[in-house]
């Protein structure tokens, strides 16, 4: 007796079934008349089945009325493709079935979009009707590629003596970064449950309970703007605990399961061997940024000796005004012609920079070409080829000025001299550490030393000297190096991880010197305190983001690509439609009345 709806699915059948009377269901993803034979492929999650019926087919009449996206079941017998239309594209290439009887499952109504093909659609109708969307072969591919991307990564953590641990969604409000998402108490009017911007107090804890080694693919909530690299509203990540660790047992831990990872999906890609540790310092110099992008093998370099005290008077004016101040050289290699440097002049100018300096050196001007080189001389303009190991058939590009302000530009600019010149190498992972972040940084607005980044990690020096600090001595502290660490793949950053300052002494001393009073940390993070004060392991982790990751090896460009059912821009779920009204009931047995802005 053969199954209501089906025998096989629809990428099931090979040579060896020809000859077999089989029944498939699933979706009309495209119908053709060929001469008044009517070809079908039907479509089901597993695959493409090609269905045909010919006038003396006894369903014919039923098959001229199918639609695209209609469900449908077919009856029929699989028999061999005639010579020459086999499609050695589709695993079922080689057979089709002739049908004997169709039954409509399911009609489908004028389609808003369709499903068959990969043209673009505009975002709200792709996420209005997002079950439509998902139809489409790629974002299928995309979310079943999730999927076990997802399995690969937790197998990996187990086998790494990882032990998955769930923690709660409804907690309490805490000061991280963004803003969180609250949700009323109905049994204490008045209070609010906050949903977790990260399980990060919570897996600290698990730590100082005792568990050793904690991951969880965890749901994360922050209430802020989209980004095409951030989803807005709600993100999953791979978070990570350990007890008893440096910074390398984490990285020894974390970096072959990303790698491990990154190699089984990356379709043929390289993926860095060993990700190279670049301290925040060095990677903010040579490539303007903490998020470096490696697949460009561009570094840029300190090259104001050349300009000191030379004839390019501008240059030479900012080094003597202010001992911070620096020119910075961005190597070009194979941009030695003025068309491409007047191009990178006219961006910089587009990007409200005065403009960007540059020499070129092309066959028989050895000493370089353009008024920067005339200006400094052929020794000057030789002593920067020199230490840039560049000559004839390069360029370079100089900005000045005092690092700390200009490397928003520099950063950029380097980036864009990789890819003009196609110096970029695409088909690869470029994986790194940055370390060494500064744990203290001069606030301009405030007129006093704050934390740089994360202020629950561990400063990077003894206990006992922290503790013994002269929190005046602001030398010292700016100097101060936290041990924290980003992991960044293609300029992308995966996630931050930090050792946590585990030592309440040693925290009440970190605060303090960022001029927060013991009574603040104790009223916003009592409990952390507490238990911290009741024997805390040494411990430290990590959180990469799981849509990244996907993102990255399913080659998109948007986190939206790799999402089930994603918000929009503004933080809309179009197909659901939330955020939504709720009656006045509800918000009677919550203890809340609205107090709404004035629509003007």
């Amino acid at each position: 007796m053969m199954h209501r709806y089906r025998s096989h699915t629809c990428g099931a059948l090979r040579d060896s079934d020809i000859g077999k009377d089989v029944r498939l269901s699933g979706w009309v993803h495209r119908v053709r008349d060929h001469g008044g034979v009517l070809f079908i492929d039907l479509r089901d999650h597993y695959g493409l089945s090609q269905v045909v019926a010919d006038p003396d087919s006894p369903a014919f009449k039923h098959v001229e009325k199918l639609r695209a996206e209609w469900v449908v079941k077919i009856d029929g017998k699989v028999r061999r493709r005639p010579a020459g239309t086999e499609n050695a594209e589709l695993p079922t290439g080689a057979v089709e079935i002739y049908i004997n009887e169709v039954e409509v499952l399911g009609p489908a109504g004028e389609l808003p979009m369709p499903v068959f093909g990969d043209q673009e659609y505009p975002e709200e109708v792709r996420l209005k009707y997002r079950f439509l969307d998902l139809r489409r072969d790629r974002l299928h591919a995309n979310i079943m590629k999730r999927g076990a991307i997802i399995d690969s990564i937790r197998r990996r953590m187990k086998e790494g003596g990882f032990f998955e641990f769930q923690t709660p969604i409804l907690t309490a409000s805490s000061p991280e970064g963004a803003r969180d998402f609250l949700v009323p108490s109905r049994l204490h009017p008045g209070k609010f449950y906050a949903l977790p911007q990260a399980p990060q107090q919570f897996k600290q804890l698990t730590m100082i309970a005792g568990f050793d080694r904690y991951f969880q693919i965890a749901p994360c909530f922050r209430d802020e703007d989209a980004r095409a690299d951030r989803s807005p509203g709600e993100f999953y990540q791979l978070d990570i605990e350990m007890s008893f660790v440096t910074q390398d047992d984490v990285f020894n831990a974390v970096e072959p399961v990303l790698r491990g990872v990154f190699e089984e999906f990356a379709g043929g890609k390289k993926v860095t061997p060993k990700f190279p540790m670049i301290p925040y310092a060095d990677a903010m110099r040579d490539y303007g940024s903490d998020k470096p992008d490696l697949r460009n093998p561009i570094k840029m370099q300190n090259v104001s000796d050349a300009f000191r005290g030379s004839g390019f008077k501008i240059f030479a004016n900012i080094l003597a005004a202010d001992a911070k101040n620096e020119v910075w050289a961005i190597p070009a290699p194979t941009g030695g012609n003025r068309a491409f440097c007047d191009r990178m002049n006219s961006w910089a100018q587009g990007e409200g920079q005065p403009g960007l300096g540059y020499i070129f050196w092309r066959e028989g001007e050895e000493s370089g070409a353009g008024p920067l080189a005339k200006n400094i001389g052929p020794e000057r303009t030789k002593q920067i080829a020199e230490q840039l190991g560049i000559g004839v058939g390069d360029a370079c590009f100089f900005i000045a000025g005092n690092p700390k302000d200009f490397v928003k530009f520099a950063g950029p600019a380097r980036i864009r001299v990789g890819e003009e010149l196609s110096l970029v190498e695409k088909d690869q992972f470029a994986f790194c550490w940055i370390v060494d972040f500064p744990m203290y940084e001069w606030s301009e607005q405030d007129k006093k030393i704050d934390f740089s980044h994360n202020p629950f990690s561990m400063p990077n020096i003894e206990p006992e000297r922290f503790l013994a600090l002269d929190p005046n001595d602001n030398d010292t502290i700016l100097g101060l190096k936290a041990v924290q660490y980003d992991i960044i793949c293609n300029g992308i950053e995966l996630s931050s991880g930090a050792i946590r300052n585990h030592r309440p002494d040693v925290m009440k001393k970190a605060f303090a010197i960022a001029g927060y009073p013991e009574e603040v940390l104790e009223e916003k993070f009592g409990g952390m305190l507490r238990a911290l004060s009741l024997g805390a392991p040494p411990h430290g982790g990590i959180a990469p983001g799981i849509d990244r990751i996907v993102m990255l090896l399913c080659g998109e460009e948007n986190l939206r690509e790799v999402v089930l059912f994603p918000m929009n821009q503004r933080a809309e779920d179009l197909l659901m439609g939330a955020p939504s009204e709720v009656s006045q009931k509800q918000l009677r047995e919550l203890h809340i009345r609205l107090s709404l802005p004035d629509s003007k």
